[in-house]
């Protein structure tokens, strides 16, 4: 009897921004499905150790395409998918180099290494923001050109210029998908980014009042399965907005409630006395030294219309999100844990 054996190819993820709170995850979940997972961390990250014990870490920068080249260093038998999710968030509307830098040059780099090293998939983790503005009640779609002149801020316009370029290498060849994730909140957010910020602040009893306005939150648990879904089942070329749904601050603060039965204030200001208070607001987080929950950017976007439509990947990638109640019980959870709001 004749037997015949089919050896499967070897496959290896490299994921970028991986000590970030979505890199993170999503390395998490695929180190627990048992996939090789080589993670891009920066030289002297602290955040490095709590990677998962089985991730391979290559220390480099998305900026220098010399330590890209021992990242994508894999031996030629075996199948590369590559998840770009580094890149720096900004609330300001001043120019800052380091974010263009890494947001659109990094971005470039690693299309570049891409190509060079015949990576078998591309996933690029985009934002909402790159996507152009629509008038208020209309749902906003994914699209298929982005103009960094369509949009407004520093991130969006980075994040725009990067998606663009992204798209231009599919359309030469290179088998590269585009995720937007709308609001990312959830457990693991070790470097505190704005909403877990906002989750600390109601905590602790920090927010005198709220503000009229909302925006869509998305758990980061189900932004990245959505995201290594897309390594296989996203089309080359295509775009899939990863978001929830919209949930106002009201609404926000009325769930944190539930969950941890502390009480919120329930008046919401106007947004004209929310932007007549940011001088005050500024110095506040200035002098304590944490991200500045209330920007200019930030109350533009919580004014703006933010009804993402995800149709497409849960149609395609079998994209699914849990209720926001369990994302901030889990939140809360990990924060207490962490110790980090007691």
């Amino acid at each position: 009897m004749q037997h015949i054996c089919s050896m499967q190819k070897k496959e290896i993820y490299l994921v970028t921004g991986a000590a970030g709170h979505l890199g993170f995850t999503i390395v998490s979940q695929l180190v627990s499905d048992g996939k090789k997972v080589r993670a891009l961390v920066l030289p002297g990250d602290v955040l490095a150790s709590r990677l998962p014990s089985q991730v391979e870490i290559c220390y480099g920068n998305v900026l220098d395409p010399l330590s890209l080249e021992a990242f994508f260093h894999i031996s030629p038998d075996t199948d590369i998918f590559v998840i770009h999710a580094a890149g720096i968030v900004t609330t300001s509307l001043k120019y800052q180099q380091i974010v263009y830098d890494v947001n659109v040059k990094g971005t470039r780099n690693m299309i570049d290494a891409a190509i060079k090293f015949n990576a078998t998939k591309l996933v690029y983790v985009s934002s909402v923001h790159a996507i152009p503005e629509v008038p208020m009640g209309q749902v906003i779609q994914e699209v298929d050109h982005f103009d960094k002149n369509l949009v407004y801020g520093m991130y969006s316009k980075t994040k725009a210029e990067a998606t663009q370029y992204v798209l231009d290498a599919a359309k030469k060849g290179l088998d590269a998908t585009i995720v937007h994730p709308s609001g990312i909140c959830g457990p693991h957010s070790h470097t505190y980014n704005y909403t877990t910020q906002l989750v600390i602040d109601c905590w602790r009893g920090l927010l005198p009042m709220g503000v009229d306005g909302g925006y869509d939150f998305v758990d980061v648990r189900d932004v990245a399965s959505g995201t290594i879904s897309s390594c296989r089942k996203g089309g080359r070329g295509e775009c899939y907005i990863l978001a929830n749904r919209y949930i106002s601050i009201k609404e926000f603060f009325r769930t944190f409630q539930n969950v941890t039965g502390k009480k919120l204030p329930r008046i919401m200001a106007p947004m004209w006395l929310a932007k007549a208070a940011l001088p005050v607001c500024s110095l506040y987080y200035k002098i304590k030294k944490q991200l500045p929950l209330f920007s200019s950017y930030s109350l533009y976007t919580l004014a703006t219309n933010s009804i993402f439509s995800s149709d497409k990947a849960r149609l395609e990638l079998g994209y699914a999100t849990r209720p926001f109640k369990d994302t901030l019980a889990d939140t809360v959870e990990w924060l207490k844990k962490e110790k980090s709001i007691l």
